[in-house]
């Protein structure tokens, strides 16, 4: 019995695996060096992944991921504490509002 506890131990001691999702227009991304975040009050943005370090986001839209690149850490911020999710990703990073775009075919996508 004790060394089923001591196996079981070590699995979870060498950490989980890392995620890897597919990102629309991109393929698959590892998650593993973004901070991610479930969102729970949004029908449409379901979770947000951000690379501080490459001011990378990944977000999952109903049931798709999108991506968006150099985007800066304010913005990610701001859209995870806006009252509506989905209006503040659709006026401020869909492109559709007065700060403009983060359009990965126009901004340096990081490679990994």
């Amino acid at each position: 019995m004790r060394s089923i506890a001591i196996l079981a131990f070590l699995c979870l001691a060498t950490g989980a695996q890392a995620e890897t999702v597919d990102v629309k227009y991109r393929g698959p991304v590892d998650l593993k060096p973004f901070a991610c975040q479930s969102i729970t009050k949004s029908s449409f943005v379901n979770r947000v992944c951000y690379d501080i370090a490459n001011q990378y986001m990944v977000i999952l839209l109903k049931d798709t991921y999108y991506h968006y690149c150099e985007i800066p850490k304010s913005t990610v911020d701001a859209l995870l504490a806006a009252d509506s999710h989905g209006r503040y990703y659709n006026t401020n990073i869909k492109g559709i509002g007065k700060d403009g775009s983060y359009d990965c075919r126009t901004h340096k996508v990081p490679a990994y």
